[in-house]
């Protein structure tokens, strides 16, 4: 299925569970594919293919290395494996986003996959990949995979800028949608596994030497990745602010989650309570305006105190001030965080959850 033909007369096509771009002309390219990856002159197509055999399914390579399985996959496509770049994820296809968007004579079209939501994971977390992994696998479950397409010719080094600008423009989608790291307490800056291709038409009259943010290249790169982004990882998982409108979506980071305050709930109270009923007063919560508001700035205090912007002493008292805030709208008592450090107000948003779920269980009963 032709999808779109872009500003340069290149075609994109999705078939075989892959985007396609055959070249019309030559095209400059700068990628991280790990087949025919950084800097070439002399590809002719570059593609982005779902390895996913099914839902649920773990990606399985089809030769033994990757390098094999995506020559594999590039003939059954019918490309050249050896003027082609590609790129693998779990990502469906189906949920690509392009966006496009243009200045005088420059067009630039961002074409995205993606999901951050079980490997998303912020620079500088804990890894392991120094370890031996099993080379008959593929874990690719939530790559955010960008073909960028720039009709204008760009000298090698800029296109390489180019590349950066369209990182950093992907990371603000992130923090946009305060996507937070599988790995750490700290917001996600894209997944592990994230690959990216960027085109340059050298055909083209308009020459520039510009990618940075001061530029209106750098410009049209953030306002086509950012939002291509946003859609994409929308259609993978329903990623959106919608979705992030939650109290536990908003604090899971830290810790705290359905199945924490379950065992922490059972810990401590006296009477046998279904876990079934637990959960539903839980989600009830889940959404509500004020608690999703104080969990946000309540999260935002901990990342302040992390990144040693704010004090413990600052964070404590600016951290019993929403608690108190919150139980008032509960009408309850409010805990007290004792200590200056991440722990104790942890322990603290524990026992407010935890509070208000028991009064709603309570006024359930005696209905």
């Amino acid at each position: 299925m032709k999808l779109s033909t872009l500003s340069t007369g290149d075609s994109v096509y999705r078939y075989y569970k892959s985007i396609v771009i055959p070249f019309e002309q030559p095209r400059k390219v700068a990628s991280t594919a790990i087949v025919n990856g950084g800097y070439r002159e002399d590809l002719t197509a570059v593609f982005n293919n779902d390895c996913n055999p099914g839902a649920g399914m773990a990606c399985v390579m089809r030769a033994p290395t990757y390098q094999e399985h995506m020559r594999l996959i590039t003939e059954e496509i019918g490309l050249d494996p050896a003027t082609t770049a590609g790129m693998g994820t779990a990502a469906s296809m189906e949920n690509v986003a392009i966006h496009t968007q243009s200045y005088e004579s420059l067009t630039v079209t961002a074409i995205v996959t993606g999901g951050v939501e079980v490997n998303g994971g912020r620079a500088g977390d804990p890894a392991d990949y120094f370890q031996p992994i099993d080379k008959n696998s593929i874990e690719k479950p939530g790559t955010i995979n960008i073909i960028l397409v720039i009709d204008a010719d760009l000298p090698p080094g800029i296109l390489n800028r180019a590349l950066v600008t369209c990182t950093e423009a992907k990371t603000a989608a992130l923090q946009e949608l305060m996507a937070g790291s599988n790995y750490s307490t700290g917001l996600a800056t894209g997944s592990g596994t994230d690959q990216t291709i960027v085109i340059a038409n050298p055909q083209s009259a308009l020459y520039l030497e510009s990618a940075g943010k001061h530029s209106k290249l750098g410009e049209l790169i953030g306002r086509t990745v950012l939002p291509a982004v946003k859609e994409a990882l929308y259609k993978q998982t329903g990623l959106s602010p919608r979705q992030q409108h939650s109290m536990l979506r908003r604090i899971k980071r830290y810790g705290i989650t359905e199945e924490s305050l379950w065992q922490v709930y059972t810990e401590s109270s006296e009477k046998t309570l279904l876990k079934p009923k637990f959960m539903d007063a839980l989600y009830q919560l889940d959404g509500d305006n004020y608690l999703v508001t104080y969990a946000a700035s309540y999260v935002h205090l901990l990342d302040e105190l992390q990144w040693e912007l704010l004090s413990g002493v600052e964070v404590r008292q600016a951290g019993n001030e929403l608690l108190t805030a919150a139980a008032a709208k509960y009408r309850m008592e409010a805990p007290v965080i004792t200590g200056t450090g991440v722990d104790s107000c942890l322990k603290a948003w524990h026992t407010l959850i935890l509070a208000i779920v028991r009064k709603k269980l309570a006024e359930q009963a005696r209905c």
